[in-house]
């Protein structure tokens, strides 16, 4: 079953997923904003829809999920500044 659903899923897509869920792991859990940033940022770069898509021609719906990353990402870098200015 694991073995058909990475067959059938794109690379970026399995890619994009795995530093989502670190991300959230090290935001969450470890406490450790700056680094969530990071991965969260660097999920960013693998694009989980159509990369060859052009902006303007993406649904509304991909573009709000893309944005609300990039405003997580912002929110975890805020706070992995702010948190550890002493």
């Amino acid at each position: 079953m694991v073995k058909l659903i990475f067959m059938k899923t794109p690379f970026n897509k399995v890619l994009y997923i795995g530093f989502l869920l670190i991300g959230l792991y090290q935001a969450f859990f470890s406490k450790d904003y700056m680094q969530a940033a990071a991965s969260l940022g660097i999920g960013m770069a693998f694009d989980p829809f159509n990369p060859e898509q052009k902006w303007n021609e993406r649904p509304t719906w991909q573009k709000a999920v893309l944005i609300i990353h990039l405003a997580f990402v912002a929110a975890m870098f805020g706070f992995g500044i702010g948190l550890n200015d002493k």
